[in-house]
C-alpha cells in the first residue's frame, strides 16, 4: 500500500512558489554563457559557423539544477538556457565581423596599403545596442509568432524536447563531459606539438601518390569531426562544397592548363587557393547570402502584420501590471537606447562627423529593426538566419554613407549581426518557454539582464587569439588554423572595393553559383557551398567525415541513438577543443610569455 498524503506536506507545495525566475538559474546561465560564447568563438573563427549553445545548457542545467541541487524545475532550467544561450549568440554577430578589421590592417601593412585604425571601444558600444534591441523587438512580436502563428521554430522545439528529458538528462551530462575531457586533452596535446609526425595539427596522407593539388591533408581536429555528428545528412551540402572546390575544380585547372607553367606542384595548392578558389567562394557566399536575403523577403510583410496584431493582442496582457508580457513601454525606451547608443559609437570612432553619427544611429537602428523583422520570421519557419547577407548589406550601405569610413560602417554591421542572432535565439527560447509552460516576462527579464555581456566577451576573445599568431599577430585568417571565413569574406569584399581591385568575374561567377544555390529549396545551401569552398579542405574533409559517421550511426542503431548518445558527446568534444585552444592561447600570452 502507498503511504497516506499528508496534510501539511500538501499544504506546503502548494504555498512553495514553483521555481522559475531563481539565483542558482542565473548564476548558472551565465557562467555557461561564458562558456559557450568563449567556446562557439573559437568554434566560429574554425568553421565560418556557429553552433547553438541551448542544447549544451539545457544538458549541464539538468546535472547541476537537478543531480547535484535537487530541486531544480523544468522551467528554471529553461531560464538558465534562456541567459546562456543569449549571452553565445551575441558572440556570433562579433566574430562574424570584427575579425575582418585585424585582417585587413594586416594585410594593408603588409602591403603597402592605406592605414586603417580603429579602436575596440565603438565596436563594443555597437555590438552592446544590437544585443539590447534585438532583445526589446521581440516583445511586440512573441504574442503573435507563437501564440497565435504558431511558428515552427525547430531548435526552440528541440531543447524543450531536452528539458522534458528526465533522468536521461543526467546520462547526457555524462557523455558531454567524457567528450569535453576527450577533445580538450587532445587539443592540449595538439597545440604543444607533442604527437610524432605532426606538424601545425595536420597531417597528410598522399603516400607519394595523390598529387598536391588534391590537397590530400587531414586536419586533426575533433571540433570538426564533432560538428559533422551534429549536422549528419544535413551537412552534406558543406562536405560537397569541399569535394567540389579540391577534387573537381582543382584538377580541372591542372588539366586545363589554368595554373602558370612558372608554379611549382609544391606551390599548386596555394596558387589555385588563392587566386581561383578563395574569390569563388567569396562570390558563392555573397550570393547565396544575398539570396537568403531575397528569399526571406516575403517574411516583412508577415512581419509587420505581426507587428500590427501586437499591439491589438498586447491590450490582453501585455500592458498590464503583473502580465506575463513586458510592457511595449519597454520597446520605445530600447530603441531610444540604441540610438543614443549608435551615436555615441559613431562619435567614438576616427573621421565622423555629428552629421554622420546622427545619419548612421537613426539609418542603422531603421535597418537593424527591418532586418531583426525579418530573421525572426524567417528563423520561426526554417530555423536559417541569414546573417552573413545582413552583415554584407549593412557594411556596404554605411560605407557608402559614410564616405568610405570602414571602421564607423563596422559599428553597424556589428550591431546588426549581434541584433539579428540575438532577436533570432530570443524567440527559440521563448518558443521553448510555450512549450513548458514558462512565463515569457521572465525570461524576457533574464535575457535583459545579461545579453550586453556577450558582445564584450567575443571581442576580447578575438583579441586574445589575435595576439597569440606567429610573432605575436595574424592569429586567425588565411593560412591559420582559424580562418575566420565569414570575416574573411566581408575583409575581401571591403579591400576589393576599398583598392578597386576586384575580381569581377570570380565574384559574378561565384555569385551567380551562391544566387542559384541559395534559391534551393534547402535553405542555407549557397552560403553552405561558399564557406566550404573558402575553407582549406583540410578542415571541411574532417568535418565530411563526421558527417558520413553520423549517417551510419543513425542507420545502425536508429535516430534515438544520435539523440541521446552522440549529441552530447559532439557538444561536448566541440566545447572542449574550443576552450583549451583559448587557454592555451591566454596561458603563451599571459603564463609562458607574461
Amino acid at each position: 500500500m502507498s503511504e497516506p498524503v499528508r496534510a501539511g506536506s500538501v499544504a506546503k507545495a502548494v504555498a512553495d512558489t514553483y521555481r522559475e525566475l531563481t539565483p542558482a538559474a542565473m548564476i548558472l546561465g551565465i557562467i555557461q554563457g561564458v562558456i559557450l560564447n568563449l567556446a562557439f568563438v573559437y568554434a566560429a573563427l574554425k568553421l565560418g559557423f556557429s553552433i547553438g549553445g541551448s542544447t549544451v545548457a539545457a544538458i549541464t542545467g539538468y546535472a547541476v539544477l537537478r543531480g547535484v541541487m535537487r530541486k531544480g524545475t523544468i522551467i528554471e532550467n529553461n531560464i538558465n538556457q534562456t541567459i546562456a544561450s543569449g549571452i553565445n549568440t551575441a558572440g556570433t554577430g562579433v566574430v562574424f565581423t570584427i575579425p575582418a578589421l585585424f585582417m585587413l590592417r594586416e594585410k594593408w601593412a603588409s602591403t603597402g596599403g592605406p592605414t586603417l585604425d580603429f579602436s575596440p571601444w565603438p565596436l563594443l558600444v555597437g555590438g552592446v545596442a544590437g544585443a539590447i534591441l534585438g532583445v526589446v523587438l521581440i516583445i511586440p512580436l512573441r504574442k503573435q509568432m507563437i501564440d497565435l502563428d504558431r511558428l515552427r521554430f525547430p531548435t526552440g522545439v528541440a531543447v524543450s524536447t531536452i528539458l522534458r528529458s528526465g533522468s536521461t538528462g543526467l546520462d547526457k551530462a555524462k557523455l558531454l563531459l567524457i567528450g569535453f575531457v576527450l577533445a580538450a586533452g587532445w587539443k592540449f596535446l595538439m597545440a604543444a606539438n607533442l604527437v610524432p609526425g605532426v606538424v601545425d595539427e595536420e597531417i597528410g596522407f598522399s603516400f607519394g601518390v595523390i598529387p598536391s593539388y588534391l590537397s590530400p591533408v587531414l586536419y586533426l581536429s575533433l571540433m570538426n569531426f564533432a560538428a559533422g555528428l551534429l549536422s549528419g545528412k544535413g551537412g552534406l551540402p558543406f562536405f560537397a562544397g569541399g569535394i567540389l572546390s579540391w577534387w573537381i575544380i582543382s584538377p580541372a585547372a591542372v588539366q586545363l592548363d589554368w595554373i602558370p607553367a612558372t608554379i611549382g606542384a609544391d606551390d599548386m595548392p596555394g596558387y589555385i587557393y588563392s587566386k581561383m578558389l578563395r574569390p569563388l567562394g567569396i562570390g558563392t557566399l555573397i550570393g547565396g547570402a544575398l539570396m537568403g536575403v531575397v528569399v526571406a523577403f516575403p517574411a516583412i510583410r508577415s512581419a509587420i502584420r505581426s507587428l500590427a496584431m501586437a499591439a491589438k493582442t498586447a491590450g490582453a496582457g501585455g500592458s498590464k501590471a503583473g502580465s506575463d508580457e513586458m510592457s511595449l513601454k519597454v520597446l520605445v525606451g530600447g530603441t531610444i537606447a540604441a540610438i543614443i547608443l549608435f551615436f555615441v559609437a559613431s562619435m567614438l570612432t576616427p573621421g565622423v562627423t555629428v552629421g554622420q553619427a546622427l545619419l548612421s544611429s537613426v539609418v542603422g537602428t531603421i535597418w537593424l529593426g527591418l532586418a531583426g523583422l525579418i530573421v525572426a520570421q524567417a528563423t520561426g519557419m526554417t530555423d536559417i538566419s541569414p546573417m552573413s547577407g545582413m552583415a554584407l548589406i549593412s557594411v556596404t550601405l554605411m560605407m557608402w554613407l559614410l564616405n568610405g569610413n570602414i571602421a564607423a560602417a563596422m559599428v553597424v554591421g556589428v550591431a546588426v549581426c549581434v541584433a539579428i542572432g540575438q532577436g533570432a535565439d530570443m524567440m527559440q527560447d521563448l518558443k521553448t518557454g510555450f512549450m513548458i509552460g514558462g512565463r515569457p516576462r521572465q525570461q524576457q527579464i533574464a535575457q535583459f539582464a545579461v545579453t550586453w555581456i556577450g558582445a564584450g566577451l567575443a571581442l576580447g576573445a578575438i583579441y586574445l587569439l589575435w595576439t597569440n599568431g606567429p610573432d605575436g599577430k595574424n592569429g586567425f585568417g588565411e593560412g591559420t588554423s582559424l580562418p575566420a571565413p565569414q570575416a574573411g569574406a566581408l575583409m575581401g569584399i571591403i579591400d576589393a572595393v576599398s583598392s578597386g581591385n576586384v575580381p569581377v568575374d570570380k565574384y559574378a561567377m561565384g555569385a551567380g553559383v551562391g544566387a542559384l544555390l541559395g534559391a534551393a529549396p534547402m535553405a542555407g545551401l549557397g552560403v553552405l557551398v561558399g564557406l566550404a569552398m573558402y575553407l582549406p579542405f583540410s578542415i571541411t574533409l574532417g568535418y565530411g567525415i563526421g558527417c558520413l559517421t553520423s549517417i551510419g550511426l543513425q542507420r545502425k542503431f536508429g535516430v534515438g541513438f544520435i539523440e541521446h548518445k552522440i549529441v552530447p558527446l559532439a557538444a561536448g568534444l566541440i566545447v572542449g577543443e574550443a576552450i583549451m585552444g583559448i587557454a592555451y592561447a591566454a596561458w603563451e600570452i599571459f603564463g609562458k610569455g607574461g
